[in-house]
């Protein structure tokens, strides 16, 4: 394999800028260039799209007091609230450098188009803001509150900012960190005729933000993020996944042919995915339970066993609008109160591992929440904690039924035939095979058929199927020379540039062309080749 940035250096490349000049402009909005996959991702679609004849620009964001790397491990609120980082963050701002500067494609930087009018501006209308209304705060049209407000959830990894006693000073630092994204880049696009602005993730500043602009000004939008197969990635159009999900078609994926290969194909990843087989995004790897095994360690007896999968809190309040509850705290408490009336059955709450196993480890815990609000548990009501290896996957094989807020694990748990009620606003809600509540009265309409009788029809199953296929292998587009080499950070391993032209690689050439074109951002491999 050849090093990236010696084939950059190459006259095939030179020429191939050179063509591009003139052709159709895309801004790749990188923003933070110390986030290494997305750097990384971006560095290889400025080559991909220039080499289809694409006119790319990079943004970099050097001026924005906060952002999504703002950490509170790293910063404390204290210093986040006091610094004015106008003068840049130096190690984000050299990386990005490091990673663009072999392109030889312009790159904007958020400090170029910012005035000092601008900075005073943010600073004045983040301190006049009413905080505790900050999702509402608009500025010109755009939902800058929103992604200040997601940022300082992020930021504390908590579900509200109320137990925070610096929180307003951390939210009013997002906020002004927004204003000033916004205004910087409103005046980018007021200066530059792109045809697409692609950012990574949609939500948080300055991505959110960029999102917000550009669609005021009716420039299209493209968001991406990792996902879990490895090599694979999810775009979307308009928005970020979390939310475009939600609202896509079942036209896209209700007449798939299963038959045959793609069969085959989800099936064995499915069985794979319970150890974490093929995955570079996974948060289970145990062995299979046997249910004698799962009522010994929970002290279970033979009454029907009915597990609920809980989402982390910050993220759950991100990237998912309330549905039948308030939140996802809501669903729980009223959850564990029904069940107390429920002595016929047994509830099994199982608290999502990336509590203590993701990138941002939540300081807000399921099993502390619970324990405030019920000191004693009823009898018929467990808790698995995050850090207990228990398989996922095994209480789903032996549930009467699966409760779900807002989960992705409700996917694979249709898939196995497992009925799912869903009470927040999960991908698999209105897709023809979950029960969905849409209020807290519903959805006791629901849990009073517990336990059911059976599992899911073959016809639901196999619509369920047919989902899953299509979430993992159609909507997670692999870019196999894309490879992860740490923790969120990749590297682009190619043999020459031409493995990124036009015709090296399908999934690259359907997003390239989703990217310029706005087609759908769904390709599937196993797709019979077009007749010619």
């Amino acid at each position: 394999m050849a090093q990236i940035d010696d084939l950059l250096g190459a006259a095939e490349w030179a020429r191939a800028r050179e063509a591009a000049a003139g052709g159709p402009r895309v801004l790749l909005a990188t923003s933070m260039g110390g986030l290494n996959h997305g750097a990384m991702t971006d560095k290889a679609l400025a080559i991909a799209l220039t080499l289809r004849g694409a006119a790319v620009d990079i943004f970099l964001c050097d001026g924005a007091p906060a952002c999504q790397l703002t950490k509170i491990g790293k910063e404390s609120p204290a210093k986040l609230i006091e610094t004015d980082r106008r003068i840049r963050c130096p190690a984000c701002t050299d990386i990005g450098q490091t990673v663009f500067a072999p392109l030889g494609l312009r790159v904007l930087r958020l400090s170029e188009f910012l005035t000092e009018a601008d900075v005073e501006q943010a600073r004045s209308l983040a301190v006049g803001a009413d905080i505790s209304k900050l999702v509402d705060f608009t500025l010109n049209g755009w939902r800058v509150g929103e992604h200040a407000r997601a940022g300082a959830l992020r930021y504390f990894a908590r579900g509200d900012l109320a137990r925070e006693p610096q929180s307003e000073g951390v939210a009013r630092t997002f906020l002004q960190a927004a204003i000033r994204s916004a205004l910087a880049f409103d005046r980018i696009l007021s200066q530059n005729d792109y045809v697409a602005v692609s950012a990574n993730h949609g939500i948080y500043t300055p991505q959110g933000v960029i999102g917000e602009v550009s669609r005021k000004r009716g420039v299209r939008v493209v968001n991406w993020n990792p996902a879990y197969r490895k090599h694979s990635f999810v775009f979307s159009h308009g928005d970020s996944y979390h939310r475009t999900m939600i609202t896509e078609d079942v036209s896209t994926w209700e007449d798939l042919d299963l038959d045959g290969p793609r069969a085959s194909t989800i099936t064995d990843y499915l069985r794979d995915r319970r150890q974490a087989k093929g995955d570079w995004i996974w948060f289970n790897n145990s062995g299979d339970t046997s249910r004698d095994e799962i009522a010994q360690q929970l002290s279970l007896d033979d009454r029907p066993m009915v597990v609920a999968l809980t989402s982390v809190v910050w993220d759950a309040c991100l990237h998912y609008d309330s549905n039948a509850f308030e939140s996802l705290q809501d669903w729980l408490f009223q959850t564990v109160e029904y069940f107390a009336s429920r002595p016929d059955l047994q509830l099994v709450i199982r608290v999502h591992p990336a509590e203590v196993t993701g990138f941002v480890k939540s300081r807000d815990k399921i099993a502390d929440i619970l324990a405030d609000r019920f000191p004693e548990l009823p009898e018929n009501v467990h808790v698995i904690r995050p850090d207990n290896t228990l398989s996922t996957y095994s209480l789903i094989d032996h549930a009467n039924a699966v409760l779900v807020y807002s989960t992705k694990t409700g996917i694979e748990a249709s898939a196995q035939g497992v009925p799912v009620v869903v009470a927040g606003e999960a991908w698999i809600r209105n897709k023809g095979f979950t029960q969905d509540a849409s209020s807290p009265a519903s959805y006791r309409e629901i849990l009073d058929r517990l336990p059911l009788e059976g599992r899911l029809s073959e016809a639901e199953r196999e619509r369920a199927m047919r989902y899953a296929y299509h979430f993992f292998f159609r909507r997670m587009i692999e870019l196999p020379f894309l490879v992860d080499t740490g923790p969120a950070e990749f590297d682009i391993q190619v043999d020459t540039l031409r493995d990124l032209a036009p015709g090296g690689q399908g999934g690259l050439d359907q997003i390239c062309e989703g990217i310029l074109s706005g087609a759908p951002f769904v390709y599937d491999k196993l797709e019979p080749a077009p007749a010619v």
